[in-house]
């Protein structure tokens, strides 16, 4: 073959690449802009909130650092502290939600469903201790899940979200066709808002399965309302019920006359000996004679790995779901929690989870940052977008990290969520008359402050009995330092001594 006659493969990539035309590049990038400018605050919010969620253990181990540690129970003490709880909690008993101790929360939690819901934690005897409120991590983890709205329109919310979040993710890579080319290529040192423009592209290329996978399974987790809904009317004429009972164990038959406490020693003793875990016992009517229970028992091997084993009051076995016996679809629904949440795999896939997902908020920050750089380059700056975008940014950690604050110190979610809607009101109205710049600076400053009283206050409040208390209290603390690193510079410049000759 003559020279004349060898392919050229770098000329054919880039008519490959031409074949794209350039109107339909330029209409996919004004989409782009508009979609992720429309939703930037929430999918920042959603995203930030969703990184920290994903420790949700390990802060219910930061809340509870002075309550015991329970490695491993009996039935016989899974019993007591069921009774013992069920006693706390006076008449009105609905529901009863057993946690059982595992490697990652060692803990015996119960939490009773009755006139007035309440949560304890048990020793290793079962017997009840003080130390169960948890107003931080559930607060973090409702901010991610419904935004602190009702539970179905929160959650749509959120689901919807997610779809937008796909959307901006896929829109993205059509609008810049060189980007998997380009995937390594930074400019440095040049134009701040290249910079940025293109670590926010390489961001969106190197992660770009997690961001899809969590965007995917947070829309679906969030709009499964609506799915079950349109389901509900397309096969059974409007009735969902009949929808979540295909996924569901059959409900025991409704019998209100009042009955002892229901024994749970002989259900343990009749699970099938799978080698899986216990790690989760749902109790229905337990004063009841029409009392039932639902074990689920965890296996390590599998990601959708949870059987479903069903006791009436006489401890007879109507409902059983192996989890070897699902099918592919019903792995898939069982796994998307899990895999949204980063919650299989231990620690390190945690790490990576919230590295991840701080990469995937980094995205919705840059975006808009990357937008109003480009107006201030046209010579058409929109300087309140700045100052709001920065009140925005900064104002949320701020935020609720004095959420976090309130939460330790008066151990009521809803004092968090209050704070939380004062704290970032308050950056918002900064907006209106402090420059972009300013609010940047102090919002900085402010969150490192933040951190480390959350740290202090953690301490202060609930000692360090537990090592998980410890580890997150010492990344309060850096990443509070962390946040400072930008200010040495000053801090050098005013530490400097002053010599004679300027004076």
């Amino acid at each position: 073959m003559t020279p004349a006659q060898q392919p050229a493969p770098k000329k054919a990539k880039k008519d490959l690449m031409s074949r794209i035309p350039a109107g339909f590049v330029r209409a996919v990038l004004r989409g782009h802009s508009s979609l992720g400018l429309a939703f930037a605050a929430l999918i920042y919010l959603i995203c930030l909130s969703g990184s920290l969620a994903v420790f949700a253990h390990e802060f219910q181990r930061w809340e509870s650092a002075d309550a015991p540690q329970v490695t491993a129970v009996t039935p016989s003490v899974v019993q007591t502290a069921f009774e013992s709880a069920i006693a706390r909690s006076g008449s009105g008993v609905e529901h009863v939600y057993i946690t059982l101790p595992s490697a990652d929360f060692p803990r015996l939690l119960l939490y009773v469903d009755a006139a007035e819901d309440q949560q304890f934690l048990a020793d290793a005897g079962g017997q009840i201790v003080e130390g169960s409120a948890f107003a931080w991590t559930e607060f973090i983890t409702r901010l991610h899940i419904n935004l602190h709205l009702p539970r179905t329109w929160g959650g749509f919310l959120v689901g919807l979200i997610g779809v937008a979040l796909l959307s901006s993710l896929i829109s993205g890579i059509l609008a810049h066709p060189r980007i998997f080319r380009d995937a390594f290529h930074l400019r440095i040192g040049g134009s701040k808002r290249l910079q940025e423009a293109d670590l926010h592209n390489r961001l969106g290329v190197w992660a770009l399965p997690f961001h899809i996978l969590i965007s995917l399974s947070g829309a679906f987790l969030g709009l499964t309302t609506i799915i079950v809904g349109v389901l509900g009317m397309a096969m059974f004429d409007g009735d969902v019920s009949k929808v979540y009972a295909l996924f569901t164990p059959v409900p025991p038959i409704d019998d209100p006359r009042p009955a002892p406490v229901l024994d749970l020693k002989p259900m343990f003793a009749k699970l099938p000996a799978t080698g899986g875990r216990v790690e989760y016992v749902f109790t229905e009517h337990p004063t009841e004679m029409g009392g039932a229970a639902l074990f689920n028992v965890k296996h390590p091997n599998r990601l959708a790995g949870t059987d479903g084993y069903a006791f009436r009051r006489d401890a007879t076995l109507y409902d059983a779901s192996p989890a070897a016996e699902n099918n592919l679809g019903e792995d898939i629904l069982a796994s998307m929690g899990v895999l949204h949440f980063g919650w299989f795999g231990g620690g390190l896939i945690k790490i990576v989870y919230f590295a991840l997902g701080l990469g995937l908020t980094y995205l919705a920050a840059s975006g808009v940052n990357i937008w109003l750089a480009r107006r201030r380059d046209k010579g058409r700056p929109a300087p309140a977008w700045e100052r709001l975008w920065s009140a925005t940014v900064w104002g949320q950690p701020v935020a609720i990290a004095l959420a976090a604050i309130t939460s330790l110190a008066l151990a009521d979610p809803t004092f968090a969520i209050g704070t939380w809607m004062v704290g970032s009101v308050l950056f918002w109205l900064a907006a209106i008359w402090v420059p972009a710049r300013t609010i940047t600076l102090v919002g900085r400053r402010f969150l490192a402050s933040a951190l480390v009283a959350t740290a202090v206050t953690q301490m202060l409040t609930r000692g360090g009995g537990d090592p998980m208390a410890w580890l997150v209290n010492a990344m309060l603390v850096s990443a509070g330092i962390a946040a400072l690193l930008p200010d040495l510079p000053t801090i050098r410049t005013l530490l400097r001594p002053t010599s004679m000759t300027s004076i």
